[in-house]
């Protein structure tokens, strides 16, 4: 395998900062979620189409049967992974929710050893039990146990298990081909799923203010593009695991810009969480970082 030019290690970073902006621009959009989670990925396969069809055409037409199948399987978790998490808050609280979602390095881990005999070091394992850790602790205190708050947690578990499906298909495909045939196909199939799912609940598709289709737009841009795809390129160099466990730097990120752009002051148990989370995943990238070095030579 060849070696990249930009550092994988430093891609997941800039991949994190741009998916934080992600609920900071949903919040924005004045739009129901499963419309804001479908207009973001359909703007995305109108942006990447083209580039891939003018660089990339003879690999997307020259792809098997197989790995089409699996691109498609990957974004039909991608569209459950949204609709499932998105319907989650509906029914639960936020904090809830979003641990509960973030268990995906869990299985994650686990899919990476089972399927692609990826390891964790002790220091590894250390560091992403610290990070989940910290996501723990930010939303421990608003748990609740039963009736529609338990309905919401399931799906929450399920928006878990999904994206980690997405992650794991990612990374086996990766191994042997290009970002923009596999990703555009992901994006496409996803696109279908939550477009189904929006007509089903017969949401709206137009008359939004220009602001929201702003937002649809940057939400394609920055966390779609600039997050979810980096992610996916960088799926070819490091472990699924690393991706999985970086993503749990999203609520530190969110937080700090929803501080600066909505004024959300964030509590103690939320800035206690953040620094656990920081410091897991400094240790867990640093030992993945020596593993792989150490491994090369």
């Amino acid at each position: 395998m060849s070696q990249p030019k930009i550092n994988p290690y430093l891609a997941v970073i800039i991949g994190v900062i741009a998916v934080s902006f992600g609920s900071i621009l949903a919040k924005a959009a004045d739009a129901p979620s499963l419309v804001i989670a479908f207009y973001r990925i359909g703007l995305t396969v109108l942006m990447l189409a083209p580039v891939t069809l003018a660089t990339s055409w003879t690999e997307l037409r020259s792809m098997s049967r197989r790995d089409v199948a699996m691109a498609c399987l990957s974004g039909l978790m991608l569209a459950l992974h949204f609709a499932t998490w998105i319907t989650s808050l509906n029914y639960t609280t936020i904090a809830s929710s979003t641990v509960l979602v973030n268990m995906h390095p869990l299985f994650v881990i686990t899919g990476g050893y089972l399927f692609y005999k990826e390891r964790i070091s002790p220091s590894g394992i250390l560091g992403a039990a610290l990070a989940l850790a910290g996501c723990l602790v930010i939303g421990i205190s608003d748990f609740r146990i039963g009736g529609q708050a338990l309905y919401g947690d399931i799906l929450a578990v399920i928006g878990a298990i999904t994206v980690s499906g997405y992650m794991l298909v990612g990374r086996g495909l990766r191994n042997h081909l290009s970002l923009l045939p596999y990703i555009v196909i992901v994006y496409f199939v996803s696109s279908v799923a939550l477009l189904m799912a929006v007509l089903a609940y017969g949401l709206p598709l137009s008359n939004y203010t220009p602001n929201t289709w702003l937002m649809f737009f940057l939400a394609a841009l920055v966390p779609t593009i600039m997050g979810h795809t980096v992610f996916n390129w960088a799926f070819r160099y490091v472990k699924g695991a690393v991706v999985s466990v970086s993503i749990l730097g999203e609520p530190v990120g969110a937080t700090i810009l929803a501080y600066f752009i909505f004024q959300q002051v964030p509590t103690f148990s939320q800035l206690a969480g953040g620094l656990i989370i920081l410091v897991g995943l400094v240790i867990f990238i640093q030992s993945n970082a020596r593993s792989q070095n150490s491994s090369a030579n």
